[in-house]
């Protein structure tokens, strides 16, 4: 499936919100993948792509989590609105034809992010919480422009922001997004 027919099986399948947010997350991945040099058309391709099981419900999702034997437990459990992560992959080859490990594996991790994370990766992850189309939060504008500087600080400020935002509102945070924290807190400090 070419870039055209993605992005209009995407508009048919997400609500009209989710569609901007993924049009402003492949812009984004690809305005930083020309600044750090990086694979423009694969960071475009991984921002449209990574949101694309948000389409189903959570019930639909667990019956695909099922179908692709994707394990439910722990984290996933507790908070169901990470699952479209992890089967962001599975929906992205089957029904958009996508098989590139680079993009598939940037779109799996885009939610808590994980451990020594490719650029593209990395790309995706931090295009997701500063497009153009999300709401202002606190320390949004700093995150924003070192996006464009660094990618291991901005994933560590993105990080710190999350798990602030998870302990005030007094939810669990999940291990990866632990792991990938103390992960890139060391790296900044090295």
């Amino acid at each position: 499936m070419n870039i055209d027919e993605m992005e209009q099986q995407l508009k048919l399948n997400l609500k009209p919100e989710r569609y901007r947010h993924t049009l402003g997350v492949a812009y984004t991945a690809a305005s930083m993948a020309m600044a750090f040099d990086e694979d423009i058309q694969k960071a475009y391709k991984a921002g449209l792509l990574h949101d694309c099981a948000k389409g189903y419900s959570l019930v639909q999702q667990r019956k695909f989590c099922e179908k692709y034997r994707i394990s439910l437990d722990g984290i996933l459990t507790d908070s169901p609105q990470l699952m479209h992560s992890a089967l962001a992959p599975f929906i992205a080859r089957e029904y958009y034809g996508e098989n590139d490990l680079e993009i598939l594996n940037a779109i799996e991790c885009h939610t808590t992010g994980k451990p020594k994370m490719k650029p593209l990766e990395q790309m995706i992850f931090i295009a997701d919480y500063i497009e153009p189309d999300r709401r202002m939060i606190p320390g949004l504008c700093e995150v924003r422009k070192m996006a464009f500087q660094n990618l291991d600080v901005c994933t560590l400020q993105i990080l710190d922001h999350t798990i602030e935002y998870l302990k005030g509102r007094k939810q669990k945070i999940g291990y990866k997004t632990i792991e990938t924290y103390e992960y890139y807190l060391k790296q900044t400090k090295a």
